[in-house]
């Protein structure tokens, strides 16, 4: 073994310090914690920052297309049938949606609101899980002819239940002799879903294809063709297939285009806080080392008498390592457990607080979901105990090395 019995001793020892060595043992403790809180905290980060965008790419990745095709030269797509087929052939591709979308004003009992629709045939609603498997009010089957679907927080904020009425005022009015006057169409909601985030809960309405067409006067044509494909995350090889199929009569925008800025922004955050937090196990580790020079300060006359009694100096470096070694495993090790655990159970934490304090710690409005999420990657678990254990172990060697440098006979000159 690379330590012996008698260093495993005499370490184990010098942890457990007497009462006039209690300062040293103290520090010793304090930078145990704190390289446990270090780890804890790092990891619990890292687990709520890879929830939020597993969860946001889930549901923003369900409710829209990987990838979207829009008439090359602007305005609706006509005739898109055959390029439906077409899409349909292109390897990798799952399913083809024809979409009409647009903005619209709601009108329910004197209150206005902007709302986005989005018109669907009824078979792709039913066969999107995102939507389909988060009807919390009505039926799916429901949806079609005038039948609409909204979202929780929309129907909360109108007072709205399945079976009442909605009127959409559209964007484009009716020219007459006496100027514009608006377009209004009443329609019947049919379902309420939740899909779990904020902005599409309080602002999307659903509404079958043939009547989004006629609402937003597109004829027969669409606003564009959403694309899903197998593998989501590979997109720019879906890309280049989808956009040679579609070559001279649409242009193609996928995920990544529509929503760079927002996935770009969680990666900036997430680099940052990983770098900020980091620099918790960096000082714990400090803290080593000032409890291990503290030790050896102390321990000057039991080393001059173990040299003396024929320790080597590469014994008294091991001891002295073992010593502060201990520390950092022992906080790292706890860190682990305690971040693990939390992130496991971080939504029954959140609102056992909020039950206690009588406070909103995760607002939908402004986090856009409607839980915590936390989603454990191992492999940063895995690299954040080697970064702790590598700094705890580094912390050690300047001591070490001194304790083992020391002259027993000027240890005991003054004895």
């Amino acid at each position: 073994m690379i330590f012996s019995a008698f260093e495993r001793m005499v370490a184990m020892r010098y942890l457990r310090a007497r009462r006039q060595e209690g300062f040293i043992s103290v520090i010793a403790g304090f930078s145990l914690l704190g390289i446990a809180l270090g780890v804890a905290t790092l990891i619990i980060v890292m687990s709520v920052m890879n929830g939020f965008r597993a969860e946001l790419l889930g549901r923003v990745l369900g409710l829209n297309g990987h990838l979207n095709v829009y008439s090359a030269r602007g305005g609706p797509l006509p005739d898109y049938d055959p390029l439906v087929q077409r899409l349909q052939g292109v390897p990798g591709v799952v399913g083809v949606t024809p979409t009409v979308e647009g903005q619209a004003l709601v009108s329910v009992r004197g209150v206005a609101s902007g709302a986005v629709v989005r018109g669907v045939r009824p078979e792709d609603f039913r066969v999107r899980p995102t939507l389909s498997r988060n009807i919390v009010r009505g039926t799916v089957e429901a949806f079609g002819e005038d039948n609409i679907a909204i979202g929780i927080r929309m129907a909360q904020r109108l007072g709205l239940a399945v079976g009442d009425q909605m009127t959409l005022i559209a964007p484009q009015g009716n020219v007459t002799a006496f100027g514009t006057v608006p377009r209004m169409r009443s329609f019947t909601i049919g379902a309420v879903f939740d899909v779990g985030m904020f902005e599409y809960d309080n602002s999307f309405i659903f509404l079958p294809l043939p009547e989004a067409q006629a609402f937003f006067r597109t004829g027969e044509a669409v606003t564009s063709l959403e694309v899903f494909v197998s593998d989501p995350t590979q997109i720019r090889a879906a890309r280049d297939a989808i956009q040679s199929a579609v070559a001279g009569v649409g242009r193609v925008v996928d995920w990544q285009q529509s929503n760079a800025s927002f996935f770009t922004a969680l990666q900036v955050e997430r680099n940052v806080m990983f770098l900020i937090l980091s620099l918790i196990i960096t000082v714990a580790a400090f803290n080593i080392i000032s409890s291990l020079i503290m030790l050896v300060k102390d321990k000057g006359r039991d080393i001059a008498i173990l040299r003396t009694m024929g320790a080597t100096r590469g014994m008294i470096m091991r001891i002295f390592f073992l010593s502060g070694a201990s520390v950092g495993v022992a906080g790292t090790l706890l860190g682990v457990a305690l971040g693990v655990s939390f992130a496991l159970n971080i939504e029954t934490i959140r609102q056992g607080i909020q039950a206690l304090t009588g406070t909103n710690l995760f607002n939908a409005e402004i986090y856009f979901l409607s839980q915590l999420p936390a989603k454990i990657d191992w492999s940063e678990v895995v690299q954040v105990t080697l970064m702790a254990l590598g700094l705890s172990f580094a912390a050690t060697v300047y001591p070490s090395w001194r304790a083992a440098r020391l002259d027993p006979v000027e240890a005991l000159r003054y004895e």
